[in-house]
C-alpha cells in the first residue's frame, strides 16, 4: 500500500434522530428537557442561569477592556494646569503627569466645566462637546485639524 493509491473517505453523515427505525421513543435525545425538544437550540454560551464566562471574566483581575472609556476634560482643569499659547494633546498631558498611560487609551474629550480664558492649541485626536469647542473658540484657542 502506498499513500498516492490510498482513497480518502468522506466523514459519516450527522446523526438524524426523531425519523423511525431502530431508535425508537426517545430517539437518542434523553427525557424532557429543551434539548429533548424539536427546533432545541441552545447558545452555546448560556451556562444555565450563572453567570456566563464571559461575564465573568470582566470581573477578572489584569481584565483589559477592548472599548476604553474616554477621559473628560472639564474646561477648569486645562484652565488650572496649562498656560496660554500651551499645546494640549496626549503627551502634553501624560508629560505633565496628569495622567498615566494605561488610562488613556480611550482618548480624551473636553467637556464644558469651568471657565476657559486662555488661548490653547489643542491636538486632533481630542473631541470635544458643542459648548466646550465654542469656549476654547472664544478664548482664542486654535484646534489643529491633521
Amino acid at each position: 500500500m502506498q499513500i498516492n493509491t490510498l482513497k480518502v473517505e468522506g466523514k459519516p453523515g450527522r446523526k438524524r434522530v426523531g425519523r423511525g427505525g431502530r431508535r425508537g421513543k426517545t430517539a437518542g435525545r434523553g427525557t424532557k428537557g429543551q434539548k429533548s425538544r424539536s427546533g432545541a437550540s441552545v447558545d452555546p454560551l448560556f451556562e444555565g442561569g450563572r453567570s456566563s464566562f464571559v461575564e465573568r471574566l470582566k470581573k477578572v483581575r489584569g481584565f483589559k477592556s477592548p472599548n476604553p472609556k474616554r477621559v473628560t476634560l472639564p474646561l477648569g482643569f486645562l484652565e488650572k494646569h496649562f498656560e496660554a499659547g500651551e499645546e494640549v494633546s496626549r503627551e502634553t498631558l501624560i508629560g505633565k503627569k496628569l495622567f498615566s498611560p494605561k488610562h488613556v487609551e480611550g482618548g480624551f474629550k473636553v467637556v464644558g466645566g469651568g471657565e476657559l480664558t486662555k488661548a490653547l492649541t489643542f491636538d486632533s485626536r481630542i473631541r470635544f462637546s458643542d459648548t466646550a469647542l465654542a469656549a476654547v473658540k472664544q478664548a482664542g484657542g486654535i484646534v489643529r485639524e491633521d
